[in-house]
């Protein structure tokens, strides 16, 4: 039950971060969804930082890697809004854009996991 509570804590967190970021006023004009992507890519990034420094360093508290990873990445990163907004672009006709946004999506992330990785160590 301890566990529930840490990681409802990290997402409480993560949750009210990403709300916040959310409230940066972004041009309507342009139909690319960059609060979303700069969260899931900048939470990509927090979670390479954190699963390196938990391996570089002494064994630490599986609670709080719960709290850090599950729970603060998990609640910031909003992988369901990704998935929502390229439905939308998609059915609003901006196929060109769903595809570059779903693709750098997944590569920038993957590669801000990797520097995440590169700076910890």
């Amino acid at each position: 039950m301890t566990e529930c509570i840490i990681v409802g804590i990290g997402g409480f967190i993560g949750a009210v971060c990403r709300y916040l970021i959310g409230l940066i006023p972004v041009s309507e004009s342009c139909p690319f969804p960059i609060k979303t992507f700069l969260i899931n890519i900048t939470g990509s990034f927090a979670i390479g930082v954190i699963a390196t420094l938990a391996l570089k360093n002494d064994p630490p508290s599986p609670r709080l890697l719960l709290f850090c990873k599950v729970g603060i990445c998990g609640g910031f990163t909003t992988f369901s809004s990704f998935a929502l907004e390229t439905e939308n672009l998609l059915k609003s006709g901006n196929v060109k854009t769903a595809i570059v946004y779903a693709v750098l999506s997944m590569a920038v992330g993957t590669a801000a996991v990797f520097a995440g990785e590169a700076i910890a160590k």
